[in-house]
């Protein structure tokens, strides 16, 4: 089993390495506190790990921070203390000589997830449920910009976004309102041609692959990677399903534009054109 597991490893590192090749030049670039600003650190069992929303990122800290001794079990850290607590370090916190250190010295990873199923499980996490930062920054924007005759209350509050005036945002060129990590590539998020990460895991294969890697660092026998949803628990997982859903209400050409936006992502990390 373990054979299988390097193999898949090597395998998608060596599709990696040959897109980057092909379509980047930077591989003389200076890596500056920018490039690893979203990489967490954890110094005891030598990991850093770069976030990527939406593909098991709070569960992964929650592993970390048990790594670190700084909590028994995976499922006594709430999802608040996970993301405002702060307890996780972040490689640019560090000097120069900090960065480089670990990143030649400690086992770097990364989890990614079919680009459009991350898409539409952002959506719906930050626009189909109260929300006192999405609501008011992006979806008084997007709806003021996007929807003809907007209600004053819409305007007021943000609430309702559709996914297809999401979509328009995503696609303008000169979006009313900045990008977001939430629905950034992965490209741009931790910068896969520049650092040489040792592990890259699918959210597809999150449990296999997540207790393969805590089996690689040497991880305690009895952690494993948690199973539980971290936010609206009682709703659906983001599946294929519900992703086709959601991209049916989009015209063939937005569609396009939006496989089109994350091609870097389908390439490099191999997922097959939806």
């Amino acid at each position: 089993k373990w054979k299988s597991l390097y193999q898949i490893q090597r395998e998608r590192k060596r599709i990696m390495k040959e897109t980057c090749s092909k379509y980047k030049s930077n591989n003389r670039r200076i890596i500056t506190p920018y490039h690893v600003s979203r990489i967490f650190v954890e110094d005891k069992y030598r990991v850093l790990y770069c976030e990527v929303p939406k593909a098991g990122c709070s569960n992964w800290k929650r592993v970390l921070m048990v790594l670190n001794g700084l909590a028994s079990s995976t499922k006594d850290i709430q999802h608040n203390t996970v993301h405002y607590g702060n307890y996780l370090k972040r490689l640019d916190g560090f000097d120069h000589k900090g960065i480089y250190h670990r990143l030649n010295t400690y086992t770097k990873m990364l989890f990614i997830r079919e680009p459009f199923e991350k898409l539409v499980s952002a959506f719906r996490d930050k626009f189909e449920h109260p929300n006192n930062y999405y609501h008011p920054v992006f979806g008084k924007a997007i709806i003021s910009r996007y929807r003809v005759n907007a209600t004053k209350e819409a305007l007021r509050t943000g609430s309702g976004v559709t996914f297809k005036e999401f979509i328009q945002y995503l696609l303008d060129v000169h979006r009313p309102v900045g990008m977001d990590i939430h629905w950034d590539h992965v490209n741009r998020l931790c910068s896969p041609c520049l650092i040489d990460y040792d592990f890259v895991g699918k959210f597809e294969s999150m449990e296999e692959d997540a207790n393969f890697f805590l089996h690689l660092i040497g991880a305690p026998q009895n952690l494993t990677f948690p199973k539980f949803k971290d936010r609206h628990s009682n709703e659906e997982r983001t599946t294929t399903k519900i992703t086709q859903q959601y991209f049916a209400q989009l015209s063939p050409s937005q569609r396009q534009q939006s496989y089109d936006f994350y091609y870097m992502d389908y390439l490099m990390f191999n997922y097959s054109k939806p």
